[in-house]
């Protein structure tokens, strides 16, 4: 997969301009699954129309994928910002897998289980709700969709924007070791708030940190992709192991 750069090595990125363009589309991608949503309830024909959609505790899967489309289109449109009019600098072969990636799949399993020990002492009674309201309504074919969409599109287009854009931004518009740290608490904490989970916030933070810190070390988006995936997938797992009764 290669990035859009009209930046030459030695231009600077425009660290302001970058991080109000992620926060743009990420405004723009809420807009823009509003709009989806909306054209999917009168489509669908949804009882009680989008208001009624919106209280819904189980909405249906695609009032769910619909919203995570419109969500990516204003992800997709910082990302081209940041790489076009930005100066954000590609780093070769950042999208090149290697074998020795798969190790990074125990990586996101044991970062699921740090973050379950860490808030079990504390009982939060809604720490799996965003899971359970994103597939509630979910079976069948549309199920099998948002799993796709949640395991591996999701983490994918997160990646890219959050460490490929901010944390790169960042880290390249400054100098030294201070820009790097900065980097990764930007990138970390941009990364919890967009999830809009009060509860999960320090969990989704650390996760932010270790994904940040595996781009730093690597040069590479395909580690923190995998071990994203890995995280996400342990989640589904979990959600599909209560629904089967064990």
């Amino acid at each position: 997969m290669k990035l859009l750069s009209t930046a030459s090595s030695d231009q600077t990125p425009k660290v302001g301009a970058i991080v109000i363009a992620a926060f743009l589309g990420y405004l723009g991608g809420q807009i823009a699954a509003t709009v989806l949503t909306i054209v999917g309830v009168h489509l669908s024909g949804y009882p009680g129309g989008l208001s009624a959609l919106g209280r819904a505790l189980a909405p249906p899967w695609w009032a769910n994928a619909l919203g995570l489309v419109g969500l990516w289109c204003g992800f997709g449109a910082a990302i081209y910002y940041a790489y076009v009019h930005g100066h954000l600098r590609t780093t070769p072969g950042q999208w090149r897998p290697r074998v020795s990636d798969l190790g990074y799949v125990a990586l996101g399993v044991a970062c699921q289980l740090v973050v379950d020990l860490a808030y079990r002492p504390f009982h939060p009674p809604s720490l799996d709700r965003p899971v359970h309201h994103l597939f509630a309504a979910a079976h069948g074919a549309g199920f099998v969709l948002l799993i796709v969409m949640t395991v591996v599109l999701a983490p994918v287009m997160e990646e890219w924007l959050f460490r490929g854009v901010i944390y790169r931004g960042v880290a390249q518009g400054g100098a030294g070791r201070g820009s790097v740290v900065r980097a990764v608490a930007l990138s970390a904490v941009l990364f919890a708030l967009a999830h809009a989970e009060l509860v999960q916030f320090v969990g989704l933070a650390f996760l932010g940190v270790v994904l940040a810190v595996l781009v730093a070390r690597s040069g590479r988006l395909v580690p923190s992709i995998v071990t994203h995936v890995s995280f996400n997938a342990v989640a589904v797992l979990a959600l599909l192991a209560q629904r089967s009764g064990h």
